[in-house]
């Protein structure tokens, strides 16, 4: 069964018609004898759409229940079996109700087309999924049903139904869109002539995309290769040069001649084009296209200028900016010889494409990179040596041979001219043709001992000789260059792939890549530098940001200290990566078939220095909204916990100062009591609120030292209001490496947690066997203390969230703190360079688990070997106030 095809009547808002057309078309087809039926659509209250749908058959919508409501929806079953040609559905992108078999409508209306149906439905621009926030930014108000972009693309058919914002505004005020008492409110709102406006130009650039799609897929169809102006495309050839920017600036002056339009970059690489770009340049290039609102583009090719008009082509191009070829005169003059620069062709088969051949100030300065010779300087000398040597030392071996034959003194000789080809290249192999041919001449062609050849068939072999031993020459020459450019090519890729590979798992540093790039080009230093101020002035302050190797002190360029050197002294090979950052390698000055490769070294160390940019702004950002929440947080806690108390400081202070009230003995007592224990209760609040603080403070360090557990033990548990505490320290326990201070903190924090969540358990302090954890922190023993209650414990899975500052697993009303101990506690472990974690006890309740490093000092001369005796009143004193019936996950 075919499948069926889709319709959809696009519109840029509602009331603009969509539905009206949609029913027209209905009748339309109708009346034409097809049958036509409307499978679900609304007419919102319109007389006129109401009247259009009542000459069609209508399937009765399907009516579901949802949240004490009842909603139609188009009954698919029914449509399915009724079976029409062309079904009616309305609102292409509205979301189904649940309990519906799809989500989505057009769903329904997929299946309607793989049953052979032909659908008509409708659209409004605003549903799109892409332009979503789009929409919402002009209108204010964000759309719930969306439909996919794709979705609507894959319709055979799509009808825009546009009218002016004038008119659509005179329908609504005229009532026809929707009830009178909504009209002021639309027009003040949604409906106001901006926002029309630019709906309506959203509507046509959608469908121009969408139009623009069919007329490339109908030229690639019939092979159209000529060019159809129905949309201006500037396209821009770069070739990796500094006139790239040049070129890119006046292709978007060029294009904001007219409304609308595409900005193309395209960069032909060809074989020998890594010679003479620049990574940096392209780059660069590259971010300003897509700045300026362009497409950047890379297209492989043999000829440049060829490449360039066949990608111009494809994308149906009316312009093309080039520009003037950087070559010098000389070379101006052959390539003119060869066919002219790559402007120059593009220019003569660009067809019915203008081109803008543009001026620059780079004009015949060069390519900016010399060609090096592909066999280097040494083969190449040695080369012309055995073109000189070698073709006398073959006749002296032919010199045996009582009987001179021409046939084999050349053979002979081609044999070394070979020889030659393969140490020396081309010329010198051409230098050896010559001169053994004139060996031949004379020492092998009669008459023998003259350069006079008697016999013409000895001419025709002796040319033939020549033309074979030059021929011979430049294929070998071919092939040792290509070899060559192939082992530079391989090596190029195998360090761009580890490039690319460390970058995509951030592994990077620009450290590391100098150093790499001291062993990929064998040179003594490399060093990066930045412009000291951040400008673009040649005789900026250039900064050392980062180095490896050997580099020269400023001012000594053949030194060896960490100075701050100064640029293009001309004893190093320095790479631009941007007008403020340089690369420099110092050592040697690196062939041009190298320079490439140090491009990509910039490139790369640009990208990580964005990206550690981008890391440091982070965490900044971090930062501040983790401030920024603490400040919440803070504020929070002193409009309620810090006013409590304070209330009640003030009002027994008031009741006490009353003048002509006095109150018996007992009274009094209570009224003090009640500001002493709520001066307390303020003093541990704003503690924990100064620990807190000193926590996300820079500068708060802890000062460690070696010390033992029993030393800060009894003050932390001085404070503590109630419960029973039971101290149990092994003897022998080593020393560990803390602050006092912060220590004597986390113990007392955690103790008055577990006092308070864990009413009538008794708390044990306990040291591990040994003073020793299983466990090591950094490489490094440690020591271990536990704080054991038997209350009601916490869930596993809620350990980490008490942790949390300002967290309070149940909020009580008996809980008094901000939920900052055990925060505190975690805070001050942690930067003393250990541990805080949370156990389930056995048979119930929590252990607290302490863990700091091992001191690697002096071992205390402490008298006591073990813990001292801390007096009994003191490991079971019990506080006589009653217990606090509250639950044991307040912020544990």
């Amino acid at each position: 069964m075919a499948r069926g095809t889709l319709r959809i009547f696009l519109g840029a808002a509602p009331g603009v018609g969509k539905t009206y057309e949609m029913l027209e078309e209905a009748h339309r087809l109708a009346g034409r004898g097809e049958d036509v039926v409307i499978a679900f659509a609304l007419d919102h209250g319109r007389a006129d759409t109401r009247s259009l749908m009542a000459g069609l058959e209508s399937i009765p919508p399907r009516v579901l229940p949802y949240r004490g409501t009842e909603f139609e929806e188009m009954d698919l079953d029914a449509v399915l079996q009724r079976a029409p040609a062309v079904a009616v559905v309305d609102e292409y992108a509205h979301s189904n109700v649940p309990g519906s078999r799809h989500a989505k409508r057009w769903e329904d209306v997929d299946e309607l087309l793989n049953a052979g149906i032909n659908v008509l439905s409708t659209v409004n621009i605003q549903h799109l999924s892409s332009l979503g926030d789009v929409v919402a930014t002009i209108t204010e108000v964000r759309q719930a049903e969306t439909v996919p972009d794709e979705v609507v693309r894959r319709a055979d058919q799509i009808d825009l139904v546009d009218i002016s914002p004038e008119l659509l505004r005179q329908r609504l005020g005229e009532g026809k869109i929707y009830a009178p008492e909504k009209i002021d409110a639309a027009l003040a709102n949604y409906f106001r002539m901006g926002n029309l406006t630019a709906l309506r130009e959203l509507a046509l650039l959608w469908l121009a995309d969408r139009v623009d799609e069919g007329l490339a897929r109908y030229r690639a169809e019939n092979d159209i290769q000529a060019t159809w102006p129905a949309r201006e495309r500037v396209v821009i050839g770069l070739t990796g040069g500094p006139e790239g920017e040049i070129l890119i600036r006046r292709g978007a002056r060029i294009l904001n001649r007219v409304n609308g339009g595409d900005l193309l970059a395209v960069h032909v690489r060809a074989a020998d084009g890594v010679v003479h770009e620049s990574p940096q340049a392209l780059e660069a290039q590259r971010r300003l296209i897509q700045d300026l609102g362009g497409s950047y583009h890379i297209v492989s090719g043999e000829d440049p200028a060829g490449g360039l008009l066949d990608f111009a082509r494809s994308v149906n191009a009316t312009q093309i900016v080039v520009g003037i070829s950087r070559r010098g005169r000389i070379a101006g003059i052959f390539g003119g010889l060869l066919g002219g620069g790559i402007g120059t062709r593009v220019v003569r088969d660009s067809g019915d494409i203008d081109v803008h051949m543009v001026t620059h100030p780079f004009v015949g300065r060069g390519a900016g990179r010399r060609r090096e010779r592909d066999l280097g300087r040494r083969r190449v000398t040695v080369g012309f040596l055995l073109a000189a040597a070698l073709p006398i030392l073959l006749q002296l071996l032919l010199g045996l041979n009582p009987e001179p034959n021409v046939a084999t003194a050349e053979l002979v000789q081609l044999t070394g001219a070979v020889t030659v080809a393969l140490v020396g290249g081309l010329w010198p192999a051409v230098l050896a043709a010559l001169w053994s041919s004139l060996l031949v001449n004379y020492f092998s062609t009669p008459p023998v001992g003259t350069l006079t050849i008697s016999d013409p068939q000895n001419v025709f072999s002796l040319l033939v000789f020549v033309a074979v031993s030059a021929a011979v020459a430049v294929v070998v020459d071919l092939s040792a260059r290509r070899a060559k450019e192939a082992s530079r090519a391989r090596s190029e890729a195998t360090t761009l792939s580890d490039l690319t590979r460390g970058a995509a798992r951030s592994e990077d540093s620009v450290a590391g890549l100098l150093q790499q790039a001291l062993d990929v080009f064998s040179v003594r230093g490399a060093a990066l530098y930045t412009a000291g101020d951040g400008s673009e002035r040649a005789t900026a302050d250039w900064q050392l940001v980062a180095s490896a190797g050997e580099i020269p002190a400023l001012g000594d360029a053949k030194g060896s200290g960490r100075g701050q050197p100064a640029p293009d002294t001309g004893t190093e090979t320095t790479e631009q990566i941007d007008p403020s950052t340089r690369l420099v390698l110092f050592g040697r000055a690196l062939p041009a078939g190298d320079r490439r490769l140090l491009g990509a070294f910039g490139v790369h160390l640009a990208g990580h220095m964005e990206r550690r940019q981008l890391a440091d702004s982070r965490r900044e950002v971090l930062r501040l909204a983790e401030g920024n929440t603490m400040r919440t947080s803070i504020l929070r806690a002193v409009s309620h916990d810090l006013r409590t108390p304070l209330a009640g400081i003030k009002l027994s202070v008031g009741m006490l100062l009353q003048k002509g009230r006095h109150y018996a003995p007992e009274q009094e007592h209570e009224l003090l009591q009640t500001i002493d224990e709520c001066s307390d209760r303020l003093d541990q609040l704003v503690g924990n609120l100064l620990d807190m603080s000193r926590i996300s403070t820079p500068g708060g360090e802890p000062l460690l030292r070696p010390l033992r557990w029993y030393e800060v033990i009894p003050a932390a548990l001085r404070s503590i209001p109630t419960g029973r505490v039971r101290i149990d320290l092994p003897p022998n326990m080593p020393e560990i490496e803390a602050d006092p201070g912060m220590l004597e903190r986390v113990i007392a924090n955690i103790v008055e947690n577990a006092v308070k969540y864990a009413p009538g358990s008794d708390i044990a302090v306990a040291g591990s066997t040994g003073g020793l954890s299983n466990e090591t922190l950094a490489g490094r023993p440690a020591g271990e203390l536990r704080i054991i209650d038997h209350g009601q414990g916490v869930p596993a899975e809620r350990v980490l969230e008490m942790f949390r500052p300002f967290q309070r697993l149940d909020d009580i009303p008996q809980t008094t703190g901000v939920g900052l101990g055990l925060a505190v506690a975690k805070g001050f472990t942690e930067a003393m360079g250990g541990t805080l974690t949370a156990e389930q006890t056995p048979g119930g309740g929590l252990t607290m688990v302490i863990r700091l490093p091992l001191s690697t000092g002096t071992p205390s001369t402490d008298a006591h070997e073990q813990a001292p005796l801390v007096p009994q009143s003191f490991l079971t004193r019990r506080v006589h106030n009653p217990p606090l019936q509250t639950s044991p996950t307040e912020q544990r």
